[in-house]
């Protein structure tokens, strides 16, 4: 990484209490034993917290690094050009793979671990808190998308070289293998999870997508057409943290849904003023008129994969 000072960032931890404390506790004491973090004295710090999944009872850890990312230089955005579903044949075989946990399989270098540190809130500073810096890629850092994108694709070039004839699509941690027939589809998937598992990458055999409908980038596809995936869009909004997730959820299929920026600005004006995540938040009545037209566009929209056999195409 690249960065524009040298003088340490410290952004104080704000306190947290009793179940997000809790889960904040047992989520860094797994990242510790799977050697994701480690103990440090770093002069450098920012805050972390902790929100539920969605529609899970189960908790993620983040970290808020704005202003670590206000001193590193950018590196520059995922792809020059997005994933156009229409370019899949109909009836071609498919194969979605999701790598688990793609970040933390990537190392950060020695000299810039230590700014990604953080410190553990301790309630009436009964005891010293703990500090720990990131070994590995930390969500939430700008460039992290970037280097994954670009280090998964290091993996695959050798794969693509030796099956011109298969495609191969990922978007950072999500990979598309498609081929025409199925011989070349099943021997152009086993050398994608080979080359995946040799770096160290973990993949959830069960979580390989290999009967329709194939569920990618907020996509679902069938042998012959595409729709947007039916989002669970969580309207009670009350903190930056939920707008966060929202608007990322929306990222996914702003473009097959085709949300301009006007359309999506009330969501996204949301996000403005620099405050902690857990400032409070409301949706504008704006805002919820923007809500309601992705949710009757999620419901009309479709597309077709295209047909090989045709003699001509014609794309809009």
């Amino acid at each position: 990484l690249n960065w524009k000072t040298d003088h340490p960032v410290w952004v104080e931890q704000w306190l947290l209490y009793d179940e997000k404390l809790e889960a904040l506790e047992k989520l860094v004491e797994e990242q510790l034993k799977k050697g994701n973090i480690i103990e440090t004295n770093s002069p450098w710090n920012s805050p972390v917290f902790v929100i539920k999944k969605p529609n899970k009872d189960k908790w993620r850890l983040l970290q808020d690094l704005r202003q670590i990312n206000d001193v590193i230089e950018d590196m520059g955005s995922l792809n020059q050009e997005f994933f156009s579903p229409t370019m899949l044949p109909q009836n071609w075989n498919l194969a979605v793979i999701d790598i688990k946990d793609c970040f933390f399989q990537i190392p950060l270098h020695p000299d810039d671990a230590p700014r990604f540190a953080f410190s553990i809130p301790v309630i009436n500073r009964e005891a010293p808190r703990k500090r720990y810096h990131w070994k590995v890629l930390p969500q939430g850092m700008k460039n992290s998308p970037t280097i994954c994108q670009w280090y998964v694709s290091s993996l695959l070039a050798p794969v693509r070289a030796a099956a011109k004839e298969a495609i191969i699509f990922h978007y950072m941690d999500d990979v598309l293998v498609y081929a025409s027939d199925n011989d070349m589809h099943a021997g152009v998937l086993d050398l994608t999870i080979t080359a995946l598992v040799a770096a160290g990458f973990e993949l959830q055999e069960e979580k390989i997508q290999r009967m329709t409908p194939w569920k990618y980038l907020g996509l679902e596809i069938t042998k012959r057409t595409i729709v947007p995936q039916k989002l669970a869009i969580n309207t009670n909004i009350k903190t930056l943290a939920d707008v966060h997730q929202l608007c990322g959820s929306l990222n996914w299929v702003r473009l097959w849904l085709g949300l301009s920026n006007e359309d999506s600005a009330p969501l996204f004006d949301l996000l403005k003023r620099g405050e902690e995540l857990s400032s409070p938040r409301t949706l504008t009545p704006e805002a919820r008129t923007a809500l309601e037209r992705v949710q009757h566009l999620m419901s009309t929209r479709q597309a077709s994969r295209y047909r090989p056999d045709l003699p001509f195409k014609f794309i809009i």
